[in-house]
């Protein structure tokens, strides 16, 4: 068996994001976590992933802190799972995802899923990065300062 590389020592922001919640059951699970799910039991009927993967996956986003698990709401002896803070700071990665998806991956008119804003009930615009002086920015704006 192959082992993993491993990115959680890399300089690198990207990478070490990618080594916490890259793989894409987790990325699913947090999606699925945004939606209200919260025990084992609707993540897996939603993701209709083997449930030792997906046990794995949710210890993992436990271990580095994007979920936590708490008791049950409804006082029963369950335990659910939860974001934390870490947890609902990828919400514009989520979000960004989705738009990308729904911009390149659907042929025009395909049916698809739409995140709305709940207040208004009408979907969200495109994000867009800004710089500090609130100019757009795309990736041509933009450099890396590497370390070393």
């Amino acid at each position: 068996m192959v082992e993993r590389t491993r990115f959680d020592d890399s300089d690198c922001p990207v990478a070490r994001s990618v080594d916490a919640i890259g793989d894409w059951w987790s990325l699913l699970i947090v999606r699925d976590a945004f939606d209200g799910s919260r025990r084992f039991g609707e993540f897996q009927r939603s993701l209709g992933v083997a449930k030792n993967i997906l046990s794995a996956r949710l210890r993992a986003l436990v271990a580095t802190g994007v979920l936590d698990t708490a008791p049950a709401s409804d006082g029963s002896a369950y335990r659910e799972y939860v974001l934390t803070p870490k947890g609902r700071a990828l919400f514009p990665v989520i979000v960004a995802l989705r738009q990308w998806g729904e911009q390149n991956l659907f042929a025009p008119g395909e049916p698809h899923s739409t995140l709305l804003d709940r207040h208004e009930g009408r979907p969200l615009r495109p994000l867009e990065v800004h710089a500090a002086d609130g100019r757009r920015v795309d990736a041509d704006d933009t450099a890396v300062r590497k370390i070393g």
